[in-house]
């Protein structure tokens, strides 16, 4: 199935010179959502997976499904003041802003198997930041699963050798 077709490339969003990729008619064709959540749960199927963390927002619409395909909890990180209990928090850096991310403290338990879902890896800063509160609270990050990875921008260089799966890529804008 051609994911990638399904992606609306939106551009000059959120300013100027940023080409926004826009996954909602991949979410909204029942076949290419499905095909999209198992291939990003296919490498974890057979690892025991305890924990699925996913970034706000997009990140959970992906992440709370495969969660439910490897039959693990489901985890999130969120934006600065988003959550109700004691967190943790990261500093993390965008193409185009800078910003805070943060998980509560007690989510994940110390040697839980990890794997981190988004639907984006461009710069790496969210996700860098989001490997960071994994691993401050002891979890195990078994790898990291993006819909889409733009290449042209390096991201994965900042995930500090975390095996990564990417179902879309971008080699240039």
């Amino acid at each position: 199935m051609n994911l990638q077709g399904l992606i609306r490339e939106i551009p000059d969003f959120p300013k100027t010179g940023i080409s926004f990729k826009d996954i909602t008619p991949l979410l909204e064709n029942a076949e290419a959502f499905k095909s999209a959540i198992d291939s990003l749960s296919a490498p974890y199927l057979d690892k025991e997976i305890d924990r699925v963390v996913g970034i706000d927002a997009r990140g959970f619409l992906l992440a709370a499904p495969v969660a439910y395909r490897l039959s693990a909890g489901l985890s999130i990180v969120r934006k600065k003041g988003k959550l109700p209990s004691q967190t943790i928090s990261a500093d993390y850096s965008l193409e185009y802003a800078e910003n805070v991310i943060e998980m509560h403290n007690d989510t994940i338990k110390r040697g839980e198997r990890v794997v981190l879902v988004d639907d984006v890896l461009a710069t790496g800063g969210t996700a860098a930041a989001a490997i960071k509160l994994i691993n401050q609270l002891g979890g195990n990050l078994l790898g990291a699963s993006f819909l889409i990875q733009l290449d042209y921008l390096n991201g994965k260089s900042k995930l500090d050798g975390v095996q990564t799966c990417s179902l879309i890529n971008y080699f240039s804008e």
